[in-house]
């Protein structure tokens, strides 16, 4: 079945896809599906509610299933920032809000460092049922960044799992996907669309 996903991000679609595959789930950008979706404006003070913003304005749009995900990084020293303004941090990109993290956490000694990956999975079908999973994965950060896989603050971003060893830009895919906040939340909806269709 063709679910289509509310982002421009292929690198986050691909993440998606390789968790849904197993139940027979095709993830679909926009243009794949060959429709047009509205850029949901995030208005919302929580990752649910943006999830759910993004979810429910694809499905409306699309007429198919529609998977969304708001996620970011929260910074316990930040007091939980930059959360779900992670994307738009420093008003530029993935670089410039690395570079602005780091300013923030100049000079902080590494006990003050701790952070959480953050991720809310959100799928809204067509006759309104909505399902909704968050997964969070914690960590540090850095000094600098190291790794060139992922995208985002991975390059900043040392997950405990693997002992502070490795940022998440250092992991392989299936190594990203066993312990991410994203691999958390999708397996969770995963197993509320199975249950979902079984209930059917």
């Amino acid at each position: 079945m063709d679910y289509i996903i509310a982002t421009h991000n292929l690198k986050k679609r691909d993440e998606m896809q390789r968790i849904l595959a197993p139940l027979g789930i095709r993830v679909l950008l926009a243009e794949e599906a060959g429709v047009e979706l509205t850029d949901a404006e995030e208005t919302g003070t929580t990752f649910e509610e943006n999830a759910f913003i993004k979810a429910e304005s694809g499905c409306r749009d699309s007429g198919m299933p529609c998977i969304a995900d708001d996620s970011g990084i929260a910074v316990d020293y930040l007091g939980g920032a930059p959360g779900v303004y992670s994307a738009r941090y420093s008003g530029g990109d993935d670089d410039a809000n690395n570079k602005k993290l780091l300013r923030e956490l100049d000079g902080v000694e590494d006990a003050e460092r701790g952070a959480a990956y953050v991720s809310v999975a959100c799928c809204v079908y067509p006759d309104g049922t909505k399902l909704i999973a968050r997964g969070e994965c914690r960590g540090f950060i850095g000094y600098e960044e190291i790794g060139t896989g992922g995208f985002g603050y991975d390059p900043l971003f040392f997950p405990v799992e693997y002992g502070g060893e490795k940022t998440m830009a250092q992991l392989t895919a299936e190594e990203k996907d066993a312990i991410s906040h994203r691999g958390k939340s999708v397996r969770l909806l995963a197993k509320q669309i199975e249950e979902a269709k079984n209930d059917k």
